[in-house]
């Protein structure tokens, strides 16, 4: 039916068979038999036939209203779509956590723009869960999820972009504040605040990964729901959590971050894009983002 639509479409705009039959390269029976099939499909005439050629009837006009917006979206999905298959897009869907993308992002981002002005991204700010589900429903091309993309990477194609070390997240109160490193076990006395698993997966399991390294397991005392949250309980509760290094450049009231200093202590950022066909503006912005990573990586 949309081929019978986009050929109404051109016989209105030329006001005439014969023409619009020039147009779309076939014969004017074949094209009288398009219009007949499509009048007989809709349940009205929507031509009518003067000396001077065709003009819509107000049916044909109201087809016309309807259908042009569908046939314009369709044609423009269909190159986006064409475009894929030739391992290209006209727009990224990125998708990204900011506390955890900005050390990467933004230098990433102004790069690209001086290399490849041609690329353009829509970025959305989401949670890790957020980022996976949105790969998985086919609404992001790209997550840039932070140590929580391990525990998807057996879906998606992945890539360890860098690796941070870890600080502790302390209330400015706590007496450790006061050393300039620390190690894992010196946290093993306090309570930690660990996060709401249903939007940052992992995460948890990570630290107490980490902890189980310096020979203890944490006790969670709550799991908020997001970073700022924790670090609110953290100050609060004069707890700590453990976060990646690059969150010592920040602040946050009643917040120290003290570096940590166990040779295991570490965070990996991981990118994670669909399997498939890599498209090459895919290709680009990983390849751009390695080469700011390789700033952080040790």
């Amino acid at each position: 039916m949309i081929d019978r639509i986009r050929a109404l479409l051109t016989v209105i705009e030329e006001g005439s068979v014969n023409r619009a039959a020039v147009r779309l390269r076939i014969t004017q029976p074949a094209l009288s038999r398009q219009m007949k099939l499509l009048e007989s499909e809709v349940g009205g005439k929507l031509l009518d036939r003067e000396t001077s050629g065709v003009k819509p009837t107000s049916l044909g006009h109201a087809l016309v209203k309807a259908m042009s917006p569908v046939i314009t979206a369709y044609e423009t999905a269909l190159a986006d779509v064409r475009r894929q298959a030739r391992g290209s897009r006209s727009e990224l869907r990125v998708g990204y956590l900011i506390s955890a993308a900005q050390p990467l992002l933004s230098p990433t981002l102004e790069r690209l723009r001086k290399t490849h002005p041609e690329l353009k991204l829509k970025l959305h700010d989401m949670s890790p869960r957020e980022q996976i589900d949105a790969l998985k429903s086919g609404e992001l091309d790209l997550a840039l999820i932070g140590q929580e993309g391990a525990v998807a990477a057996q879906d998606f194609y992945s890539f360890k972009l860098a690796s941070f070390g870890v600080c502790a997240a302390l209330s400015a109160a706590d007496p450790l504040t006061s050393q300039t490193a620390l190690r894992l076990k010196d946290l093993s006395r306090h309570d930690f605040i660990g996060v709401d698993e249903d939007q940052m997966p992992g995460r948890n399991r990570w630290i107490t990964s980490l902890c189980r390294t310096a020979g203890f397991k944490p006790r969670f005392l709550a799991h908020p729901d997001g970073i700022t949250h924790v670090l609110s309980m953290v100050a609060s509760e004069s707890a700590v959590t453990l976060l990646p290094d690059y969150f010592k450049s920040t602040t946050h009231p009643g917040i120290t971050f003290v570096p940590i200093s166990d040779a295991k202590a570490r965070w990996d950022f991981i990118v994670l894009w669909q399997r498939g066909k890599t498209p090459t503006s895919i290709t680009t912005l990983v390849n751009a983002l390695k080469k700011t990573a390789q700033q952080f990586s040790v």
